[in-house]
């Protein structure tokens, strides 16, 4: 599709849906109201709309190193998921489904009809359920360590339980540690400290303290089974990426989501952990921006 100098906005200033986007962004928190909650979410970039679902204890309005560098071609919407950062108060149970109401209500707000939707842990499990429910507004499908049946997460191992005991009963300086062995590979080397400040900014927070809300959205994402449903995702661009070292969402959970939808792209990343998008983001991002181009390139042809 060509590009034009002019471009149809909303009054959000997203382009509105089918025209061509070449809109210049800077960054910026706004809120809009939906079901009780006053959700928080920032945009930035300049191209098709990719909305960006965090995953959990995550703030979505952190800086984050993927819209770096997607903004770049992308309009990069993120927000707080209901009821934890700045997206108060939680008003509505948690569920994967109200989560993904949520994710809609937010396209409304700003003017979008559709966009690509990128995922990461709970995220893709919320990006699968909104596709589900709205299957004519995502133009496609990134999900980025992630499971289509929440009992998959974390399979207990003795190490995982020791990890888990430190990050419930520890010293706030052990629980850090014990969330860098969580979403790090094991033996990965670095300064400690410099691990602790990256994760702690990107999740918005010090990762000693996981938000309160946390405990819900992992209940909610245990509750939540879209297996036997995947296969409704049929058309949808689809990449699954997966860490052969996470041990949140394990290549296996990835693989099953690549088998259901079909047409799924799937990648795995030798040594790569739950956090491979926050230590890698410029081969993450890399991957993500060549299914959108090529999902782009046949929405338009």
């Amino acid at each position: 599709m060509p590009q034009r100098e002019t471009t149809s906005l909303s009054r959000s200033g997203l382009p509105a849906d089918g025209a061509v986007q070449r809109v210049q962004m800077t960054s910026r928190i706004e809120t809009f109201e939906f079901e009780g909650c006053r959700f928080a979410y920032c945009f930035d970039g300049a191209g098709p709309p990719l909305v960006m679902i965090q995953g959990v204890g995550a703030y979505g309005t952190s800086p984050n190193p993927q819209i770096a560098i997607l903004r770049n071609r992308y309009l990069c919407l993120s927000f707080d998921n209901r009821g934890i950062g700045r997206s108060q108060p939680a008003a509505k149970p948690i569920t994967v489904r109200q989560m993904a109401r949520d994710t809609a209500a937010l396209l409304d707000h700003v003017g979008g009809a559709t966009a690509h939707v990128v995922g990461h842990s709970m995220g893709g499990l919320i990006a699968m359920e909104f596709a589900l429910m709205a299957k004519a507004r995502v133009r496609s499908l990134t999900l980025l360590n992630t499971f289509g049946r929440g009992a998959d997460v974390t399979p207990m191992t003795l190490k995982l339980l020791w990890i888990l005991v430190r990050l419930r009963f520890a010293p706030r300086f052990i629980r850090r540690d014990a969330f860098v062995e969580l979403v790090l590979p094991a033996g990965r080397k670095g300064d400690k400290r410099k691990l602790v400040e990256l994760l702690s900014g990107i999740f918005g927070h010090d990762i000693a303290d996981l938000p309160a809300i946390s405990r819900r959205q992992m209940d909610a994402m245990k509750a939540e089974d879209l297996t036997g449903k995947l296969s409704a995702l049929d058309g949808i661009p689809t990449l699954v990426i997966s860490g052969e070292k996470d041990i949140i969402a394990p290549p296996a959970s990835g693989r099953a989501i690549a088998l259901q939808i079909p047409g799924a792209q799937y990648i795995e990343i030798p040594g790569a952990s739950h956090a491979f998008p926050i230590l890698e983001p410029e081969r993450c991002a890399a991957l993500i921006l060549e299914h959108l181009d090529s999902a782009e390139r046949i929405r338009t042809a």
